[in-house]
């Protein structure tokens, strides 16, 4: 199979793992270290509020305040760049995207956002320059696992689900691209899924470019 087209989700993929970095800002901050995985997934209120800003529907200095008082924490500013401050970039999946875009392929970004301003994460990883593009989920009002984006991402792209390869670090996202015919990699943390990609994709990762750990 040769594919043509190969959509990249950010968190976890073009990420290394947050897990241990927002852990730590949890514990400097006083906090317990799964406070902030509590607040945003496990609280009713504060999952509406993330799935609001995922959409667009709240700005992040809006969810930076509301999230604030949720912690108890007296400091709402740029609240999502402190927390994210020190999570590190995948080297060798950002090496794999730059060789399948020199090999012809179309590249794309899939994100569910987390907001944009103050803190944009895309520009704090220096990601922006490596697609073709980009669908954020804040711009448009809707976000994955919805089916509407997946489609809205290979329009965009002018290819085929068929002619795709799609990463997600999380498995509920996977079915509505295989469902639309895009072969779908779960970015699982094994380290050597980066280069079965790469093989998957007929393409070799730039040397010199081990996974960020």
């Amino acid at each position: 199979m040769t594919y043509r087209g190969l959509i990249l989700d950010f968190v976890g993929v073009l990420t290394a793992d947050v897990t241990d970095v927002i852990g730590e800002w949890c514990v400097r901050e006083g906090l317990p270290p799964q406070a902030w995985h509590e607040a945003l997934t496990l609280d009713p209120e504060g999952r509406e509020r993330y799935l609001a800003l995922e959409a667009g529907r709240l700005t992040q200095a809006e969810w930076n305040r509301h999230t604030a008082v949720q912690l108890g924490l007296a400091d709402a500013d740029n609240l999502m760049g402190r927390v994210w401050a020190d999570v590190r970039r995948a080297d060798d999946m950002i090496a794999l995207a730059v060789a399948a875009r020199a090999a012809g392929m179309k590249v794309a970004m899939l994100s569910n956002s987390f907001g944009l301003d103050p803190y944009d994460p895309y520009a704090h990883a220096g990601v922006w320059d490596l697609f073709d593009v980009a669908v954020i989920s804040e711009r448009e009002g809707v976000a994955k696992p919805d089916p509407a984006i997946y489609q809205l991402t290979l329009d965009r792209m002018r290819l085929t689900g068929a002619d795709c390869v799609f990463v997600d670090d999380q498995p509920v996202n996977l079915p509505p691209a295989a469902a639309l015919g895009i072969t779908t990699v779960h970015a699982d943390g094994d380290p050597g899924y980066v280069g079965r990609l790469a093989v998957l994709l007929g393409l070799s990762p730039a040397p010199g470019t081990p996974r960020a750990v």
